[in-house]
C-alpha cells in the first residue's frame, strides 16, 4: 500500500506517534467504522504515549543508573534481607521526594542497596522527575578534576539540581579536607530543596568517623540525617543465592 500523503505530513512534522498509529489504522478494517473524531482521538492518545515514553527514556539516559533494569515490579519482598514492605511501596510513590525529604538504605556487601535505590530511582523517572546517580569515589574523583579545568561550576550545578540524587557505596574511605568542603556544599544547597538518596554498607553511626572532621560531620550529617527514611537491610550477599528475579542477582 501506498504511503498516504498525510502519513507524509505527520512525519515531516515530528508526529512519530501519530504517524504510526494513523499507518496500523489505515491496515485494519475496523478502522473505516470509526468517525473522524475517533480517528482523531487515537492518533493524539498515541503522540502522548509516545511523548511520554521518549521523555522518559531521556531522563533515564541521564541518570545514568547503575542497574537500569531495576523496575519496582522486579522487586523481591521474599528474599531474607529485613526489607519493610510497607515503607518501601510508600517510598514508590514518590511523595517522600515531593516532600524534599532523603533516604538512607544501609546494610552488609549484596544485599542489594545499589538494585533497591535504582527502582526507587526508576519510579522517580516515570513520575517525569530528575534523576543523577554518582559513586561516591567517583564523584570525589570528578569534583576534584573539575576544580582544576574549570568544570567545577557546571557540574556542581547539574547534580545539585536533580530532583533526587542518589550517592552509592558511601565509606569507608575516611574523606579528605577537600571532599569534606565539597560534600559540605552539595549537602547544603540541597537542604529543604530536593532529596538525596545515600547507600552505605557502614551503620549511620560510623558515618560521623567516615566524614572525620566533627564540625563539618555534625553539619553534614545534620542535613542528611535528621529528615531522612531509613531502609536498614541485612542478611547475606544476594550474589550467593539463586532467585526468580534474574536482574536482582547482580544487585548492589
Amino acid at each position: 500500500m501506498l504511503d498516504h500523503p498525510t502519513l507524509h505530513h505527520l512525519k515531516a512534522l515530528r508526529l512519530d506517534g501519530m504517524a504510526q498509529a494513523f499507518a496500523e489504522l489505515q491496515m485494519q478494517d475496523r478502522a473505516a467504522d470509526l468517525s473522524p473524531a475517533e480517528w482523531l482521538g487515537l492518533l493524539v492518545d498515541r503522540e502522548v504515549a509516545s511523548r511520554e515514553t521518549k521523555r522518559f527514556e531521556a531522563r533515564m539516559r541521564t541518570a545514568r543508573l547503575r542497574h537500569v533494569g531495576a523496575s519496582p515490579e522486579n522487586v523481591d519482598y521474599r528474599a531474607r534481607r529485613g526489607l519493610d514492605k510497607a515503607l518501601f511501596q510508600s517510598l514508590l510513590t514518590g511523595r517522600w521526594i515531593t516532600d524534599k525529604r532523603n533516604l538512607i538504605i544501609t546494610g552488609p556487601c549484596g544485599v542489594g542497596k545499589t538494585w533497591l535505590g535504582c527502582a526507587l530511582a526508576q519510579a522517580a523517572c516515570r513520575d517525569g522527575l530528575t534523576v543523577v546517580y554518582k559513586r561516591m569515589p567517583r564523584l570525589f574523583e570528578e569534583l576534584e578534576l573539575s576544580h582544576g579545568d574549570g568544570r567545577f561550576p557546571r557540574l556542581f550545578r547539574n547534580i545539585t539540581k536533580a530532583q533526587l540524587l542518589i550517592l552509592d557505596d558511601w565509606g569507608p574511605d575516611r574523606l579528605t579536607s577537600p571532599q569534606r568542603r565539597d560534600l559540605m556544599e552539595l549537602v547544603e544547597e540541597r537542604y529543604g530543596r530536593a532529596s538525596t538518596m545515600i547507600t552505605s554498607q557502614l551503620p549511620i553511626k560510623a558515618w560521623h568517623d567516615v566524614i572525620g572532621e566533627p564540625t563539618f560531620a555534625d553539619a553534614i550529617l545534620d542535613r542528611i540525617v535528621h529528615n531522612a527514611y531509613r531502609l536498614e537491610l541485612e542478611g547475606q550477599s544476594m550474589r550467593k543465592t539463586i532467585t526468580k528475579m534474574g536482574d536482582e542477582t547482580h544487585q548492589d
